[in-house]
């Protein structure tokens, strides 16, 4: 028997060169993994990862045959190099995602926020900081966390309640079962998330004679687990014996590419669909089926319909509590729940009757064994009636020439009718996922890229850098930003102004927390530390405004910038934006305080029970008649 061939590699060479020729497939198609890396060099990975990144750019550019094209792109934070990472995961239905490498201590964990943002989306992320030195000669290494009960610890161990996978690489043996499980978990549909795997500084510089075999090309298959019989036969039993059901179609039927399915089974069985957060677009909004958001922000006519619904067929969702308002939108008391996911932790919730599969596998099985079967002609009409009544809220809100500065729903509805279908809009945290959620008219599941499972703020900016990377040039990318979000993460902006890569960012000013001032204030707490203003004389924060240009600050990073007086003049720039070859900032004032979309149901934020506030005890009052609603869903 010989021996199996070996090359003698580094560690971090053997990294970048097993993950350049790393493959997903899925329907036939394969494409690249992990095409590119992000990142910072510090102590803890410049002479590992940095040097095995610099001699494979050295050798693409001198042409050596064999040589790994593993593209690295300087970041300027972590955190916003793996939300850059999910975004292109996202956008790419998680058939591909980047890598990103840090040095060890504080450029590690900068990236947990990342990573719980990468796996409660159930997006895929690879993630490579550096750890402390395996031989524990130069400990405690600079930036290294000692901790007196094991010597074997260090700040990695923080990810690992917040990523799917985690290993740390003490000997270059073990770099081969680990990398192959970290793609396990990176391509599977159910498991997948944040794989982290740590490099201890000394181990990635470190020589082994690897297997050749390990660095061929390999291939992994993305799975769509088809549905069990009997599981389907359940589900229609069930879904046959409503006279109100509802579809909510959560990321899951995107990330599936199920979207004509998801048309075909409405249009055979007349059932209406509404959508969570993450599964906007999957039913284009004028779909006469269509009823838009369903929950604590979403649209009217869901809603209603939410409330009445006999049977919920859940599609790829985690039912968060903004998609259930809290455990009280779906108020029917004999309410029952069908679940489609490939994740049984999700398909199982609410007492569902469960439906282990892919999203366009399930659609497909159902769509079949409901042949004949529809809803009745008055409940489509009903159906129809509510979404006409919400459209006219759309427009309303939309177009409310709010003065002296407009609502943000104005520049929401600016944007909906100036972006090209193929283009695509971006956004996470504040009051405005919940507006776009109520009002945005999604043409397509491409367009709507909203992060809210973790709803970071900061998410944004380098979200944009990252579904730029994705879509190419010829897509616009628009991310809205809100000046609470800006100021935690603009520094991405640097980044594309350096790898040469447009996008346009809307900046909207309103010197506060909008979402969080009106949640204060509807539960008894004023609006208190919510607002940006100069601390007055009267030690409270009831000054001026404070006084930054966060303009001025977006131009100081690379930005062309462009101030718009109210929406013509918001219009106007738009189209300027959309001509220049550079990113583009669009910067406007909105009024702090509204006036938003009517809400149409709640969302469970406890109220001090005992208070000496009289606005506190008012809103204690309310909450508890709003609480009495909200129940676990049991029924079989």
């Amino acid at each position: 028997m010989t021996s199996p061939q070996t090359v003698r590699l580094t560690v971090a060479q053997a990294v970048i060169r097993f993950l350049a020729n790393q493959y997903s497939e899925r329907d036939g198609v394969e494409q690249r993994l992990i095409p590119g890396v992000f990142g910072i060099f510090g102590h803890g990975n410049v002479a590992g990862l940095g040097q095995a990144l610099l001699q494979a750019e050295v050798q693409q550019l001198d042409g050596v045959a064999d040589a790994p094209d593993l593209p690295y792109v300087l970041v300027r934070n972590e955190q916003g190099a793996v939300h850059a990472a999910s975004a292109f995961a996202k956008t790419r239905n998680r058939l591909q995602t980047w890598a990103v490498t840090s040095s060890i201590g504080p450029g590690a964990t900068n990236m947990v926020t990342g990573a719980a943002l990468a796996t409660t989306n159930r997006l895929p992320v690879l993630l490579l900081p550096s750890d402390i030195f395996s031989t524990r000669y130069p400990d405690p290494v600079l930036q290294q966390l000692e901790d007196p009960r094991s010597l074997d610890v260090s700040v990695n161990d923080a990810f690992k309640p917040v990523s799917r996978y985690w290993d740390r690489i003490n000997r270059p043996e073990q770099l081969v079962p680990s990398l192959l499980q970290a793609m396990r978990v990176l391509t599977d549909p159910a498991e997948t998330g944040a794989a982290v795997v740590c490099l201890p500084q000394d181990v990635q510089a470190e020589a082994f004679d690897f297997p050749v075999e390990f660095f061929e090309r390999r291939v992994w298959h993305v799975a769509r687990p088809v549905p069990e019989p009997a599981a389907l036969a359940r589900a229609v039993e069930v879904i046959k014996s409503a006279k109100a059901p509802l579809v909510v179609s959560g990321g899951g039927t995107i990330y599936s590419g199920a979207s004509q399915e998801l048309r075909a089974f409405a249009n055979a069985t007349g059932i209406p669909v509404a959508d969570t957060q993450a599964g906007k677009g999957a039913i284009n909004w004028d779909h006469p089926l269509a009823v838009g958001g369903v929950g604590s922000t979403g649209s009217g006519a869901a809603n209603a319909l939410a409330r009445e619904a006999d049977v919920v067929i859940g599609i790829g969702t985690r039912y968060s509590d903004f998609t259930t308002a809290s455990h009280t939108v779906f108020a029917n008391p004999e309410v029952r729940f069908v679940n489609i996911n490939v994740l049984g932790f999700d398909a199982a919730k609410h007492a569902a009757t469960m439906v282990v599969a892919d999203a366009r596998e399930a659609l497909t099985g159902l769509t079949g064994a409901l042949e004949g079967w529809t809803t009745e002609t008055g409940y489509q009409q009903w159906v129809a009636e509510l979404d006409a009544d919400w459209q006219k809220v759309v427009d309303e809100c939309y177009h409310r020439n709010h003065q002296p500065l407009p609502a943000q729903t104005e520049v929401f509805g600016a944007l909906n009718e100036l972006l090209r279908p193929q283009d695509v809009v971006i956004n996470a945290a504040g009051s405005m996922p919940g507006d776009l959620q109520a009002l945005w008219r999604a043409p397509n599941p491409e367009q709507y890229h909203l992060e809210y499972a973790y709803s970071c703020m900061g998410y944004e900016i380098p979200a944009a850098l990252g579904v730029k990377l994705a879509v190419g040039p010829e897509r616009e990318v628009v991310a809205i930003v809100g000046d609470g979000t800006y100021q935690m993460l603009p520094m991405e902006i640097a980044t594309m102004a350096q790898e040469g890569i447009k996008v346009i960012l809307v900046l909207l000013q309103n010197h506060g927390f909008a979402s969080i001032g009106a949640l204060s204030e509807s539960r008894g707490s004023q609006r208190f530390g919510t607002r940006y203003k100069v601390r007055s004389s009267s030690g409270r924060l009831d000054g001026e405004d404070v006084p930054f240009d966060l303009a001025a600050n977006a131009a100081s990073w690379g930005a062309d910038v462009l101030r718009c007086n109210g929406i013509a003049g918001f219009r106007e720039n738009y189209a300027r934006a959309t001509a220049n070859d550079r990113t583009t900032v669009l910067y406007i004032e909105t009024d702090l305080l509204g006036p938003n979309p009517p809400g149409t149901a709640w969302w469970d934020v406890p109220v001090s029970q005992v208070s000496e506030l009289e606005s506190t005890q008012r809103a204690y009052g309310e909450y508890v008649a709003e609480k009495a609603a909200q129940r676990h869903y049991l029924r079989q």
